[in-house]
């Protein structure tokens, strides 16, 4: 790449410390190193990346106070955006002007405040879809004019002796409510449902939430958006409403090429799956596995080991530890049921999931639709059984389902018989042998925007002419 000079061009990332957020920032960090560019991974101490696994990079920890994970996601990233200022602002003033810029993720709003102070541009970075950022635009539009929550809907019963009458309104709100949610968000994509959309539109949202939406939707004074996406998957019309660069550069993942096999996992992998995929059949094997952050009740951990221990297909399944309410693990599974199912299959505690979806043996993915896993699916041409829970998983999943059509949509409080179907609908009928040819054929039409011409390729090289832009003499 071009330099400044004799200078090598230095950039700084600043990655919130969620696994689905600072393994796109990583890859990121790759894409970048293997364009020339020396890089700086400023982080938070809590879920701090291992610098051993990123021998390239260098790192610098920011003290963030926070001690231990939140339940409540929002407390623990207003923890980090006050608590990280200060050090992220003694950090670059120590640098003494040698970055050319910083990328940050896009809910990480005090770096664009410190950059900003400190006469240094900034790049905001988001890890999902460009739809997904505008479901967000849509919801503050849609509150500023009233429309949600969504009419007749927030009203209490009338106090009755006759109970038979508030079963009567319980059920006319409930039909209500189901009627108003199936119906198109105005403004955004056709697909889009308002069911799907990440905040609940039936109730009064909170203005604490207003207020956070409107901080990681204002790019403030960043000078260019990086997508972790791609031009054939996405609908960036939000562009219109940002006036500045955008650059979508993804699958990340593929695009860092050899650097992709370093470790991004805030999680210990468990890489004797591998060999048991060995064993199986061609497309065999449905593989389970539900993110780093949703929780199951352990009756719905029951339910969906019934789901696929009645299916009749051998599965991975990736269990998180402490992903199930009440348990370490899996102890809520009766001795008995967990007996069958691993008798069908291998249950791990967490798998290396690009290399689980590379691998032959794989025919189906039973996900919970975030964009990393969904990304790293249709990257290899595995068509999915989609379980949402939150953020944005719903759109990713109508997307997957009713757009790209490679998967089929299961509630995430799905009963076994619902899950038995869909597996057998995927693995073995002849809707998921079609679901098969269609995500085979966006598999190759994302190789095809990675390469010479291909339009994630061309947004790699406009990103790095831009960066390197922003260090000319003015």
């Amino acid at each position: 790449m071009e330099r400044i000079g004799t200078r090598k061009l230095r950039v700084m990332l600043v990655p919130l410390p969620l696994q689905g957020h600072l393994t796109p920032m990583l890859q990121l960090a790759s894409v970048l190193h293997l364009r020339g560019f020396s890089v700086i991974v400023a982080h938070t101490e809590f879920n701090s990346p291992n610098p051993e696994n990123h021998p390239d990079f260098t790192f610098i920890p920011l003290k963030d106070g926070v001690c231990s994970p939140s339940a409540n996601l929002l407390d623990m990233i207003s923890a980090i955006n006050t608590n990280c200022k200060e050090p992220l602002e003694k950090c670059i003033v120590e640098l003494q002007g040698q970055l050319s810029c910083i990328i940050y993720d896009s809910l990480l709003h005090f770096v664009d405040t410190v950059a900003h102070h400190l006469k240094l541009p900034t790049i905001f970075f988001r890890p999902s879809t460009a739809v997904y950022m505008q479901s967000y635009l849509s919801l503050l539009s849609l509150h500023g004019k009233m429309i949600i929550p969504l009419p007749g809907l927030c009203v209490s019963p009338v106090l009755c002796k006759h109970t038979v009458y508030n079963l009567m309104y319980d059920l006319t709100t409930k039909l209500l409510a189901e009627s108003h949610l199936e119906e198109a968000v105005p403004e955004l994509h056709p697909i889009i449902r308002f069911k799907d959309l990440p905040l609940s539109v039936l109730s009064k949202i909170p203005q604490v939430v207003i207020d956070f939406v409107k901080s990681f939707s204002d790019i403030k004074s960043s000078v260019a958006v990086i997508w972790n996406s791609v031009e054939i998957l996405d609908d960036f019309s939000i562009h219109q409403q940002y006036q500045v660069p955008f650059f979508p550069i993804g699958p990340l993942h593929k695009m860092a090429s050899s650097s992709s096999s370093m470790p991004t996992s805030l999680l210990q992998e468990d890489p004797g799956c591998i060999a048991w995929l060995d064993k199986q059949a061609l497309k065999s094997v449905l593989y389970v596995s539900l993110g780093s952050l949703a929780t199951l009740s352990s009756e719905a951990l029951v339910e969906t080991a019934m789901g696929i221990a009645n299916s009749g297909q051998p599965f991975l399944w990736a269990i998180r530890p402490s992903s199930v309410a009440g348990s370490e693990w899996i102890e809520c599974l009766p001795q008995g049921l967990r007996g069958v199912i691993q008798e069908r299959g291998l249950i791990v505690k967490w798998a290396p999931q690009k290399e689980v979806l590379a691998h032959p043996a794989v025919g189906g993915f039973l996900s919970h639709c975030g964009w990393n896993s969904t990304l790293e699916s249709l990257s290899q041409g595995v068509a999915m059984i989609c379980m949402p829970f939150f953020g944005d998983q719903m759109i990713n999943a109508r997307f997957s389902v009713h757009v790209w059509e490679v998967g089929v949509e299961i509630g995430n409080m799905a009963d076994r018989k619902s899950i038995e179907e869909a597996v057998r609908a995927l693995m073995v009928d002849e809707q998921g042998k079609e679901m098969r040819c269609r995500a085979a054929e966006i598999k190759h039409k994302l190789h095809l925007s990675m390469v010479k011409g291909g339009s994630s390729c061309r947004a790699l090289e406009d990103l790095v002419e831009f960066i390197t832009s922003l260090s000319a003499p003015k």
